[in-house]
């Protein structure tokens, strides 16, 4: 079986046992299955193959895939895959187009890369982050290597499951994986396949929603004027060994002006964070009582300025560009410097916070106070106050009334006078009446004296 010049053969165990390289590569094709053959190489190495004609005629293009190496498995298994392989090019496939195909198509790695790109291009900084931020930190090490068609319903379910202690964090994930599949099969990328995040059905997310009462408002306030005027005080860590630690009257922390106006106006406006961090003194309107928003979470809008919100923008000192300015930094050139937003108010928010007694306990860490949530102080008081959904959702920019539902129970339904009125009946009826105090808004605005 060493001469080359034997090309077929009926392809046994016996005739595979006594092929032997002569230095170069040749085929030992079948005589009974036609294109079934098995290909030596030079090295040695020897795999079964199949070798077919793509499409009818002598001008149609040969093309040859491999089944499996010698010794994988047997002839009689290799003849059998090989049958099947023929019987599909007899129906019209071409299965070696398609394995290539198979083996050049995207990763889901590759996809997301993509995706991201897209979103880059059409929607906020803020929105691409939280994409990449699911999709790097949880979906792509967990199935970034598979290919992005191959990926079954299972795997996204996995992930899901996986994430289940994060039940936000996991719809979350479910939800971009979905809209990346929707794009990237809308776009061609991937072939018509089935969605494998749609049939995942989601946690139940224990929505977070803290309000602050008349108490912890005044709390909140008094903590404020402290830190921006005598300063907060502040004890040495007793686990640090300081030299020279100042003295008593001297440990005391001061916020700048600035800072405490951006704290005070999250929650006298309802607006969102970077709306207030980036505002410029141009989008100001104080003849009219407006912040004028060119862009926002939710497109272009308007942001009611009461009062109140409009004496602490007047009293402001106007030092920079921006409103609530942060730290300038040099310009391409070195000549000047370039004035920019501020990037967090953590650190004055954490200080005012934790003097307010807002920050969060061993036993119930959902008692934190978020900047966000002086936002949904802001709304819960208007709704508790009877001005009605739509008013609020209008005050705060939200583009859907279901946005604003979520403060539907604070407001002062009328089946909780009828109640009152039907127990304030019966306790009469029978005769356990008492002075019932009258009835409260969510969160009065007391102040106390």
């Amino acid at each position: 079986m060493s001469d080359v010049s034997i090309r077929t053969a009926k392809i046994t165990k016996r005739v595979v046992d006594a092929i032997v390289p002569n230095g170069s590569d040749f085929y030992v094709f079948d005589n009974e299955l036609t294109g079934f053959g098995i290909r030596v190489r030079k090295t040695g190495g020897a795999s079964y193959i199949v070798r077919y004609r793509a499409g009818t005629g002598r001008s149609a293009p040969v093309r040859r895939i491999t089944i499996a190496k010698v010794g994988k498995v047997t002839p009689d298994q290799a003849r059998e895959a090989a049958k099947i392989v023929l019987a599909s090019v007899v129906k019209g496939s071409d299965p070696a187009k398609q394995r290539a195909a198979e083996r050049d198509a995207p990763t889901f790695a590759k996809v997301a890369e993509q995706f991201l790109e897209h979103i880059e291009s059409v929607r906020k900084p803020n929105t691409h982050a939280q994409y990449a931020h699911m999709l790097n930190a949880y979906a792509i090490p967990a199935i970034g290597t598979t290919k992005a068609a191959a990926v079954t319903p299972e795997d996204v379910a996995k992930l899901h499951r996986d994430l289940k202690r994060k039940a936000t964090t996991a719809n979350r994930v479910r939800d971009i994986i979905s809209a990346m599949y929707g794009w990237a099969i809308k776009a061609r990328l991937l072939p018509k396949i089935e969605n494998p995040a749609e049939g995942v059905a989601k946690f139940k997310e224990n929505r977070r929603e803290r309000f602050l009462n008349s108490d912890e408002l005044h709390r909140l306030g008094s903590a404020i004027r402290e830190a921006e005027t005598v300063g907060i005080g502040w004890q040495p860590d007793p686990q640090k060994k300081v030299k020279h630690a100042p003295k008593a009257a001297n440990r005391r922390t001061r916020i700048d002006p600035a800072a405490a106006a951006a704290l005070r106006l999250f929650i006298l406006t309802g607006a969102r964070l970077r709306e207030i961090l980036h505002l410029t003194w141009e989008m100001v309107d104080l003849e009219r009582g407006l912040l004028q928003l060119p862009d926002s979470k939710t497109g272009q809008k308007a942001v009611i300025l009461n009062a109140p919100a409009q004496l602490i923008l007047s009293e402001l000192p106007r030092i920079d560009r921006y409103v609530i300015p942060g730290r300038p930094r040099p310009s391409n050139d070195g000549k000047k410097t370039e004035s920019r937003p501020r990037a967090d108010l953590k650190r004055p928010w954490q200080l005012v916070r934790t003097r307010a007694g807002l920050d969060a306990s061993d036993d119930n860490p959902r008692l934190r106070v978020r900047i966000h949530d002086l936002r949904h102080t802001h709304a819960s008081i208007g709704v508790g106050s009877n001005m009605g959904l739509p008013i609020v959702g209008r005050l705060l920019g939200h583009s859907e009334m279901r946005t604003t539902e979520r403060y539907s129970h604070l407001e002062n339904d009328p089946l909780v006078r009828a109640s009152n009125i039907i127990g304030q009946r019966i306790v009469e009826a029978m005769g356990d009446a008492k002075e019932v105090p009258k009835s409260e808004n969510v969160i009065p605005l007391k102040g106390k004296t």
